[in-house]
């Protein structure tokens, strides 16, 4: 004989009851049953992330000699030539991207003769052209890698005349950007990226400028606002570098100290500590797109000093050189490029 007894049922849908309360039972036959809510039960493993096997990674913006609009896509985890998207609300160059899984977004950038505060934002999943999603706090150029986000805020960091402002945006809302806080540094042409935590910016240029960068790091928590705080060193100072990262390991690749380099450094995104060798690009160059599935990091475009179309690709669980990926739909640098499978999204 069995004898059943349930304190709650929260309701009944189409998956049957819910149990929310204790489940007793007194029984002489050899026969367990599961303990605890159904949400314990059954709990929700996904993660903001698109899976590895479908992320798809959008390269928007940059100069070609000519200022250009294209988005390109691809599919991360194939091999082969960038697609067309569709276009950007204005041509420009330097523009920063954050993205979650559903949505991209352009930030800022330069339109001759300055730079503008104009945010654009698409539907990853889908192609077509982006459509207006709000302002920035002030102009700012020279954004092209300078950005990070989770999966609900984008964090965008230095740029301009090497300013340290910090914004961010709240990528599923239409809306203007709001203060962040201050890098510990005001730079331009520095590199970021993120876990779902934690924000890192590294290298760049400073106020007055230095041929060889910097190799300092910084680091903020996305969910919160505030300043930034020291994370370490890269491995050679350098600026105009690129980014990207899994949810525990951050990459940083390329850039000038002051001939184009191929380094690539790698970091624990959650700890504190100096980076550490990872390998080398396919070619010397700065000012590449970088984005990011939780497995793969795409590098698109660039110099060398002459502009590229070069996408190449690292396995970023693994320390190795680059392999060739493909190339973009057109040759040019300072665009930016974002994905909706990268490492701050989980």
């Amino acid at each position: 004989m069995t004898v059943l007894r349930v304190d709650t049922i929260s309701g009944i849908g189409s998956d049957g009851p819910v149990f929310d309360g204790d489940l007793e039972f007194n029984s002489q036959n050899f026969f367990v049953l599961p303990k605890g809510t159904t949400t314990e039960q059954f709990p929700n493993f996904a993660t903001n992330a698109v899976d590895a096997a479908s992320a798809r990674g959008l390269f928007g913006g940059g100069y070609t000699p000519t200022l250009s609009n294209t988005i390109d896509f691809i599919t991360i985890s194939t091999l082969g030539d960038a697609q067309d998207f569709g276009d950007l609300t204005q041509a420009r160059l330097g523009p920063g991207a954050v993205s979650s899984s559903i949505r991209g977004l352009w930030c800022g950038g330069y339109v001759s003769p300055a730079a503008v505060n104009t945010i654009d934002y698409v539907t990853i999943a889908t192609t077509g052209d982006a459509q207006d999603f709000g302002d920035l706090l002030s102009s700012r150029s020279a954004l092209s890698n300078n950005n990070c986000s989770n999966s609900t805020r984008g964090v965008l960091g230095g740029g301009g005349g090497a300013v340290n402002v910090l914004e961010y945006v709240t990528i599923s809302t239409l809306s203007n950007s709001v203060d962040f806080g201050d890098l510990i540094t005001g730079r331009v042409y520095l590199a970021s990226c993120s876990s779902p935590t934690r924000g890192l910016f590294g290298g760049g240029e400073p106020s007055g400028g230095a041929a060889s960068g910097v190799n300092s790091i910084e680091f903020v928590t996305i969910a919160s606002t505030g300043n930034a705080q020291d994370f370490g060193d890269l491995s050679v100072s350098r600026r105009e570098p690129g980014s990207c990262s899994s949810s525990t390991r951050g990459l940083f690749i390329g850039g000038l100290n002051p001939t184009y380099q191929t380094v690539i450094d790698f970091v624990t995104l959650q700890s504190q500590g100096n980076a550490q060798d990872f390998g080398d690009l396919t070619q010397a160059r700065s000012d590449a797109g970088s984005c990011s599935s939780t497995i793969r990091g795409v590098f698109m475009g660039g110099l060398t000093p002459t502009k590229v179309n070069t996408i190449d690709y690292v396995t970023i669980a693994t320390t190795s050189n680059a392999i060739d990926f493909g190339d973009t739909s057109e040759t040019r640098a300072l665009g930016s490029a974002c994905s909706n499978g990268h490492g701050g999204l989980g």
